[in-house]
C-alpha cells in the first residue's frame, strides 16, 4: 500500500532542470555556491499566500568554471521538483546564504514538455544577513502589460514594484535595492570649510535641477540642508545594486581610472622635481606630452614621490603599472597635422563636427541682440567683406550667416567668476556659409558687464592673416573656445545627458514592473548610468572636483548649469524639434521622410548622421509599441505607464511640472515620441558629445578649459608684453601646466570604450525576450543601423564633403553604430554608439 501511495505521489510530479550562470569578477570571492533557489508558478496560484505555487527548494552545488574574453564564469545545473500541474516559472526567487555577494548573469530553466525559460538577470545579490526578509526575485522573458499578467505573478508583480521603492526613509546601504529621488544637495561639503559651501540644486525657482538617487546620508555638521559627504577615499557611493557596475566593468573603469590619475600624477611629480615654469614656455614642451604609446619605466627618484603623493592603498594598486607609458596617446587633432587647430576653417567644422555640435544655430536677426534687448557690437562693416559678395540681408534670407552664441547666460556670472584668478568673457562668434559648405568665422565680439552697472564692454575682432592683428584673432578664437568648452562639460554633456536621464531610470524602476515591456525596452539604456553619476558627484562635480579645478566656472560651475536648465524641454531634445529651434533645418512635407525635416545644407555631420540614427531608432520603437498596444485606450489603461510618466513629471523633473510641453501620454504617438527621445539622448545624444573628447580636448590648445588673461589693450604694460613674444603671451593666457595635464587625463578616461559595451543595435546577452515578433522587429533595427554604417563611410570618403574630415584628417565617427559583433573591445576608439550613458 505504502509503495502504491508513493508511485501515485511521484506520477503527479514532474522536473524541471534549470542552469544558473555566475560572473566571479576579480577580487569578488562570491561564486554563489551557498545560494538556494525556488521557481514561482505562473499560472498555478497558491490558496494560502495568492502568488504563484512554488517548488522545492535546490542549492547550488558543483558548479563549473570557465573563463572567455577575459571574464569567468561559474555555471550550475539545478534540478526541481514540482507537481505535474505546475505549469511554467515566471519567476524564481533566490537567497543567498553565503558571506560574499555575487553577480548573477542569467538562468534558464526547461520544463518537462522541453519548454526553455530564459531569465536575463545581470544584478548582484547579497548575503541574506545583509537584506534579511528580501530575497531576491527575477521574471522571466516574458513581458506582460499590467492587466495581461498570469494569476500566479500578479501579486508578486505588485509587491517588488512596492518593494523597489522603500518608504523615503534611512541611510541607504549598499545591499539595499530601492529607488528614492533626492536633491543635488550633496555637492558641497562645508564640514571642510565655507569655500567648501554650494547651493542645493533643484527645489527652488533660483536653482531648479532634475533629482538624482537618494542616498540618505545624514545632513553635515555646519549645514542642515547639505548631505554629508562621504569618505573621500571611498568612491562606492550608494546606488542600488542592479545599477552598479558587473565585475568585469568595475575591474576595467578601475583600471582605467588609476591609468589615468598615474599620469597626472606622473606628469606633476616631474613637474616639481625639474622646478618647471608653472605654465607651459613653449608649444613644443606641451607636444612633449604625447607619444606613440611608448613605454619607459618609472625612475627610482620618481617613484618615491609619487608614492609620497598617493594613500598606500592606491599606491599598492598601480605598483603593477610602474612600468607604464609616461605620456599620454597622440590626440587625432595633432596626429594628421599638428597645426590644424589654428586654422580658421577648422574651428568653424568643429562647431558642425566636434564634440559639441548642437549649440550653432542660424542668424535671425542682425546685429545679434540680447534677451533683454541689448544689442551687439558687431558692425555691418565688420562683415561685409566676407560674405561672398552678398550683402548681409541677402545671406540671411539665405540661411548663410550662422551664429555660435556665449552670451546671454554668461553675462549675470561673469563679475564673480573673474575675481577668481581667471578672465572670461562672455563670446558671440559669427560664422558665413560658403559655397563649399564650410564655415568661415567672420566676427568675434568679447563681452564682460560694464562697471557698477553700466553699460556691457564689448570689443570685436575679425579675421586676420599676418602681424598683431592675426594674434589677436587667435587669442580671441582661444576665449571662443573656452566658454564652448564649459558650457559642452557642464550643459550639453554632464547636463543634457547624465542628469536629465536620471529621473527617468528612478522612475522607471519604481513604476514598471521587470515584467513590463517597455521595462525590457528601456533597460538596455540604463546600464551603469546611475553609478557614473554618482561618482561623478564624488570626483567631478562636486566642491573642489576635477571640473571645478580645470573649467573657469570654479565653484559657479553647478549654478550655472542649473541657470541654463530652465531653458531645457523634454520635447525639444528630439533631434528634429532641436535642428528646427535652432534654425539648422526647415521642416519638410514629404511625407516618406520619417523625420519631418530637412537639413539646410547636407554637410553638417552631426545632423546628418544623426537624423539617420534618430530615424532607425523612431522605427524600431514606433515597431514595438505597435506589438503591446492596440490602440491609444491601451496606453491610457496601462496604470503603470501613467503612474511613470506622472512621476518623471511631477517628481524626477518636478521643478519642470508646470510646463505645457510635456506629453500628455493619452495616445500610443505621445508614448513612442517619449520613449524615441529618452533612447535617443541615453545612446546618440550621449556618444555625441563624449567620445570624441580625447580626440579634440586631449590636446589642450584646441579646447582650453579657461583664460588666465584678457586680451591685451593698445597702451598698456599688457599689450607691450605681447609685442615682446605673442607666443608666450599665448601660453601664459591659457591654464597652467597642472590643469592641462589633468584635463588631458580626465578626457583620455572619460573616452574609453569599456571592453563589455553593449552598442545601438544589439543586447548584452543571447538571451532574449520571449516574442518572435519583437525578435524580428529588432533584427530589421540591427540591419537598418548596419546600412547606416555604410552611408557614413560612404559620406566619410566623399570629397565633396569637406565637414566630414576637415583640415585635421578626423573622420566623423561619433554617430557611428558599430553594430558589428566584436567579442573584445575598448580603447579610445571615436565610434560607437553605446546603449546607455555608462561612462
Amino acid at each position: 500500500m505504502q509503495h502504491q501511495q508513493q508511485h501515485r505521489a511521484q506520477s503527479r510530479q514532474s522536473t524541471i532542470n534549470g542552469e544558473i550562470v555566475i560572473v566571479q569578477g576579480h577580487k569578488q570571492p562570491g561564486s554563489g555556491k551557498s545560494a538556494s533557489l525556488r521557481l514561482y508558478s505562473c499560472a498555478e496560484v497558491d490558496p494560502k499566500t495568492g502568488k504563484g505555487k512554488m517548488s522545492s527548494q535546490t542549492n547550488l552545488k558543483h558548479g563549473k568554471t570557465k573563463t572567455s574574453n577575459g571574464e569567468k564564469t561559474r555555471t550550475y545545473h539545478v534540478k526541481f521538483y514540482v507537481e505535474s500541474s505546475f505549469g511554467i516559472p515566471g519567476a524564481f526567487v533566490i537567497r543567498n546564504q553565503g558571506k560574499h555577494r555575487f553577480f548573477l548573469q542569467s538562468a534558464s530553466f526547461e520544463t518537462h514538455s522541453n519548454q526553455i525559460i530564459q531569465f536575463d538577470c545581470y544584478s548582484w545579490v547579497y548575503p541574506s544577513q545583509k537584506t534579511k526578509k528580501f530575497d531576491r526575485i527575477f521574471f522571466s522573458n516574458t513581458k506582460y502589460l499590467p492587466n495581461q499578467t498570469p494569476q500566479g505573478l500578479m501579486k508578486l508583480r505588485n509587491k517588488e514594484l512596492i518593494s523597489l521603492r522603500g518608504d523615503g526613509s534611512g541611510e541607504r546601504k549598499e545591499w539595499d535595492r530601492i529607488y528614492d529621488y533626492d536633491y543635488y544637495n550633496d555637492l558641497g561639503n562645508p564640514d571642510k570649510g565655507p569655500e567648501h559651501e554650494r547651493p542645493v540644486l533643484g527645489g527652488s525657482e533660483l536653482h531648479p535641477y532634475p533629482r538624482r538617487g537618494r542616498t540618505g546620508r545624514p545632513p553635515s555638521n555646519a549645514d542642515p540642508l547639505t548631505e554629508s559627504r562621504p569618505c573621500t577615499t571611498n568612491l562606492d557611493i550608494y546606488v542600488p545594486l542592479d545599477e552598479r557596475f558587473s565585475p568585469k566593468k568595475q575591474s576595467e573603469f578601475t583600471s582605467n581610472s588609476i591609468q589615468a590619475a598615474l599620469q597626472f600624477l606622473i606628469h606633476e611629480v616631474k613637474a616639481v622635481m625639474q622646478k618647471d615654469s608653472n605654465h607651459f614656455e613653449s608649444f613644443d614642451e606641451i607636444h612633449d606630452m604625447f607619444s606613440d604609446n611608448q613605454n619607459q619605466v618609472i625612475e627610482g627618484s620618481l617613484e618615491e614621490k609619487l608614492k609620497a603623493m598617493v594613500p598606500n592603498e592606491l599606491f599598492k594598486d598601480i605598483t603593477h603599472a610602474i612600468k607604464t607609458p609616461l605620456k599620454f596617446p597622440v590626440p587625432q587633432m595633432i596626429a594628421e597635422n599638428e597645426f590644424a587647430w589654428k586654422d580658421d576653417e577648422e574651428f568653424g567644422r568643429q562647431m558642425l563636427a566636434g564634440i559639441n555640435p548642437a549649440r550653432i544655430q542660424s542668424l535671425q536677426v542682425f546685429p545679434p541682440q540680447s534677451k533683454n534687448g541689448v544689442v551687439s557690437s558687431i558692425e555691418p562693416s565688420h562683415i561685409e567683406h566676407n560674405l561672398e559678395g552678398m550683402t548681409i540681408a541677402q545671406a540671411m534670407n539665405n540661411w548663410r550667416i550662422f551664429i555660435l552664441d556665449h552670451h546671454d547666460y554668461l553675462i549675470p556670472f561673469l563679475r564673480k567668476i573673474n575675481t577668481k584668478d581667471v578672465c572670461t568673457y562672455a563670446s558671440r562668434t559669427l560664422l558665413f556659409l560658403k559655397s563649399d559648405a564650410t564655415l568661415k568665422p567672420i566676427a568675434i565680439e568679447l563681452s564682460f558687464p560694464g562697471f557698477a552697472g553700466g553699460q556691457e564692454i564689448s570689443w570685436v575682432f575679425t579675421p586676420a592673416r599676418q602681424g598683431e592683428a592675426a594674434a589677436l584673432w587667435h587669442y580671441a578664437k582661444a576665449h571662443v573656445a573656452v566658454n564652448d568648452t564649459v558650457y559642452h562639460q557642464l550643459v550639453s554633456h554632464w547636463l543634457h545627458t547624465h542628469a536629465v536621464v536620471e529621473p527617468f531610470i528612478i522612475a522607471t524602476r519604481r513604476q514598471l514592473s521587470g515584467m513590463h515591456p517597455i521595462h525590457w525596452l528601456l533597460d538596455p539604456h540604463f546600464k551603469d548610468t546611475m553609478h557614473v553619476n554618482a561618482l561623478a558627484r564624488s570626483m567631478l562635480i562636486n566642491s573642489g572636483g576635477i571640473l571645478e579645478k580645470t573649467l573657469f566656472s570654479a565653484e559657479l560651475s553647478m549654478e550655472l548649469s542649473a541657470e541654463l536648465y530652465k531653458e531645457w524641454r523634454f520635447d525639444e531634445q528630439a533631434l528634429p524639434a532641436d535642428l528646427l529651434k535652432r534654425g539648422m533645418a526647415i521642416e519638410d512635407p514629404d511625407p516618406d521622410n520619417p523625420t519631418g525635416v530637412q537639413l539646410l545644407f547636407q554637410d553638417y555631420p552631426y545632423g546628418s548622421d544623426g537624423l539617420e540614427i534618430w530615424s532607425a531608432i523612431q522605427a524600431w520603437v514606433t515597431d514595438f509599441c505597435m506589438l503591446f498596444y492596440t490602440d491609444d485606450e491601451s496606453v491610457r489603461s496601462d496604470e503603470e505607464i501613467q503612474a511613470w510618466w506622472s512621476e518623471i513629471r511631477n517628481v524626477g523633473h518636478g521643478d519642470k511640472s508646470s510646463e505645457t510641453w510635456w506629453y500628455h501620454m493619452t495616445s500610443r504617438e505621445d508614448l513612442i515620441k517619449a520613449l524615441t527621445i529618452l533612447i535617443w539622448i541615453a545612446s546618440a545624444l550621449h556618444a555625441s558629445v563624449n567620445f570624441g573628447q580625447y580626440a579634440y580636448a586631449g590636446y589642450p590648445l584646441n579646447r582650453p578649459t579657461l583664460c588666465r588673461r584678457f586680451i591685451p589693450e593698445e597702451g598698456t604694460f599688457e599689450y607691450a608684453d605681447f609685442l615682446k613674444d605673442p607666443d608666450t603671451y599665448y601660453l601664459n593666457m591659457l591654464p597652467t601646466r597642472v590643469e592641462m595635464t589633468l584635463g588631458i587625463a580626465l578626457a583620455e578616461a572619460v573616452s574609453r570604450h569599456t571592453s563589455d559595451e553593449v552598442y545601438l543595435g544589439q543586447r548584452p546577452s543571447s538571451l532574449w525576450i520571449n516574442n518572435e515578433e519583437v525578435s524580428h522587429k529588432f533584427e530589421k533595427f540591427n540591419q537598418e543601423l548596419r546600412n547606416i554604417e555604410k552611408i557614413i563611410k560612404e559620406k566619410n570618403t566623399n570629397p565633396e564633403l569637406n565637414n566630414r574630415r576637415g583640415r585635421a584628417e578626423i573622420p566623423y565617427m561619433l554617430l557611428y553604430p558599430d553594430t558589428s559583433n566584436v567579442e573584445s573591445r575598448g580603447g579610445i576608439t571615436g565610434k560607437g554608439i553605446p546603449n546607455s550613458i555608462s561612462i
